[in-house]
C-alpha cells in the first residue's frame, strides 16, 4: 500500500480546517463543544512538529503486514 507521506497529510488538513473556519454555514452554526477549531489547529501544529522530527520508511513492502 502506498501511503502519502504524513506532513502532507497534515497540511492538507490545516487548510481544510481555515477553509472550514472561513465557511458562512460554519461561522452561522452555533456550535458548543468543549473542543475548537483553534483547539484542532494547535494539535495539528504540534503533530507536524513531531512527524518532520520523526521520520520512519514505510516504503518497504510489507512494512505493515
Amino acid at each position: 500500500m502506498n501511503y502519502q507521506p504524513l506532513p502532507e497529510l497534515i497540511t492538507q488538513a490545516q487548510q481544510l480546517l481555515t477553509l472550514i473556519s472561513q465557511h458562512p454555514q460554519y461561522q452561522g452554526l452555533q456550535v458548543d463543544c468543549d473542543v475548537t477549531l483553534g483547539d484542532v489547529s494547535q494539535f495539528f501544529n504540534a503533530l507536524q512538529w513531531q512527524s518532520i522530527g520523526s521520520t520512519v520508511d514505510v516504503s518497504r513492502e510489507g512494512f505493515f503486514q
